[in-house]
């Protein structure tokens, strides 16, 4: 494992279209070579938590379905985003209780770090290990074992700072 940004914020000269594109590529590639289905609905589902670099509530995700699907409730939605987590696909920020998509869905982020921008919502995801080492080191000396290291950083982003 390396230190590496897996997805930054986002710059004015971002091309969301091709990082969409990309992102959903990535996920029906990924679904297929772990013999998963990437339904219609769930496929859906990531399209709209890719709508922006910003987290996404499940019940904001649920009223853009019920605007197409007016059958469409809140299992429906929980069961897609728990599918989409456990492939990879997304992370949910517990501090927002929002989905936010994965920057890098063919790599293990059991210890990422997410920067939450407080002022605009973008969300940057770093995979550092020198951060992972000293949280287990830390959290060890207390008799601690961790099983999952997410750490959500709030702050204000460099585009906000200006």
């Amino acid at each position: 494992m390396k230190n590496k940004v897996i997805m930054p914020f986002r710059s004015a000269k971002h091309q969301h279209r091709k990082c969409q594109k990309i992102a959903l590529d990535s996920a029906k590639k990924l679904c297929e070579s772990q013999g998963q289905r990437l339904t219609p609905l769930r496929q859906r589902v990531l399209e709209l938590v890719w709508q922006t670099h910003e987290p996404v509530k499940a019940y904001d995700i649920l009223d853009q379905l019920k605007d197409e699907h007016s059958s469409s409730a809140p299992p429906t939605v929980y069961r897609a985003l728990d599918f989409l987590q456990e492939q990879g696909l997304v992370h949910k920020i517990e501090s927002l209780n929002a989905y936010i998509g994965c920057g890098g869905p063919d790599e293990s982020h059991e210890h990422s770090q997410f920067l939450i921008c407080q002022q605009c919502g973008a969300v940057a995801e770093l995979d550092d290990i020198d951060i992972t080492n000293l949280l287990n080191e830390k959290v060890s000396e207390l008799g601690f074992t961790m099983q999952t290291g997410m750490v959500e950083i709030v702050g204000v982003c460099a585009i906000c700072n200006h």
